[in-house]
């Protein structure tokens, strides 16, 4: 394994996938400024809001309840599925987003909030979505993306959050959007390819994932983070992964620590993210557990965000575990854009 040897990264991705996670915090501001360019209906008399989204648009959708739990004063929750909650009234306003405009998670929610009679906004690409939406003179604001879903989550987290920003949701970001920008740029002149493994935290990182079973731990404030990472070393590195969220872990999967099992431990490795931000309680809770993990000799390592704003914590962690597992990908030999598996299970629901 040489995650030094950029030609055999050619070879293996065939699509360039790299490119895109190089792209990403321009991608972030490009659709900041679109987003303040797009028409909007005014929107009043609502009580709380619902986010429907699946894949990466739900984890864009979970990045921006973070982004906003300490300055939004109306009720919001992110639905992944069919459906509606029994909540819904015609005071909820329902963002459908979805980057192709043909999840039928989202397409099924959206006519549900037509039957609850909500508020109703569309976030897309374009797709069925976009063409329902249309039809009934519901609000749409359509992007443009070439590349892969994946690597498009910085659309519809931007388009999204300017939307609570223009409606008068929460105070303006612009600021803590460009500090993402920035800091993302910052590190990544530390965790790009042409970067040494010896000096590049990424794929030092993505070395000690070789052959392992991952878990990501994060604060409740990093949960859509954590997700994001188990969700890209599946689909880039097609390897297994999860997550787990302080506080909650803390009472529960701590205590597997008592009975370990030294064969299945030593093909684990245990992942603690930390920002700034965190709550003092749980990064007390954090050191802890990462303390009683390592006491059982059990693998692991700690991640640190970077900046001063929470959005700016969210999408350094965002572009690392990109790159990561980007380079777990090139590691196992696996081309990061081939989705066969996922193509083949739609073949077979429809």
């Amino acid at each position: 394994m040489n995650l030094d040897d950029l030609d055999l990264f050619k070879q293996i991705d065939r699509q360039n996938m790299r490119a895109q996670i190089d792209g990403l915090p321009d991608q972030l501001q490009t659709a900041w400024d679109l987003a303040q360019t797009l028409p909007l209906t005014k929107l009043d008399d609502i009580q709380n809001i619902i986010l429907c989204a699946m894949g990466d648009s739900g984890s864009a959708a979970e990045l921006v309840v973070a982004s906003v739990s300490s300055s939004l004063r109306l009720p919001v929750s992110v639905h992944r599925g069919y459906g509606l909650p029994a909540s819904a009234t015609e005071k909820t306003l329902v963002v459908c987003i979805s980057h192709s405009g043909n999840s039928e998670e989202v397409l099924d929610a959206f006519e549900s909030a037509q039957k609850h009679g909500c508020k109703t906004f569309v976030i897309s690409t374009g797709g069925e979505l976009t063409k329902r939406a249309k039809d009934k003179n519901i609000p749409v604001w359509n992007f443009t993306y070439s590349g892969m879903d994946t690597t498009a989550i910085a659309y519809p987290y931007a388009l999204t959050l300017a939307l609570f920003t223009r409606l008068g949701f929460i105070p303006d970001p612009s600021a803590d959007v460009a500090e993402a920008v920035a800091m993302m740029k910052r590190s990544q002149q530390h965790i790009v390819p042409e970067v040494i493994a010896a000096k590049n935290p990424a794929k030092r990182y993505a070395g000690q994932l070789v052959g392992r079973w991952v878990t990501f731990v994060g604060t409740e404030q990093l949960a859509p983070v954590a997700r994001r990472w188990k969700t890209q070393i599946n689909q880039l590195a097609k390897a297994g992964a999860n997550f787990e969220i302080i506080p909650e872990a803390t009472h529960n999967t701590l205590i597997a620590t008592i009975n370990p099992n030294p064969t299945l431990n030593a093909h684990t490795m245990t992942l603690f993210m930390k920002a700034p931000s965190d709550h003092p309680r749980n990064k007390l809770r954090s050191d802890l557990m990462r303390q009683a993990f390592m006491l059982e000799a059990l693998n692991t390592d700690v991640i640190e965000a970077r900046g001063d704003s929470v959005i700016a914590h969210l999408w350094t962690l965002i572009i690392f575990g990109d790159y990561m597992a980007y380079y777990l990908a090139m590691a196992y030999g696996a081309d990061p854009s081939e989705e066969d598996a996922f193509v083949n299970f739609k073949n077979m629901l429809s």
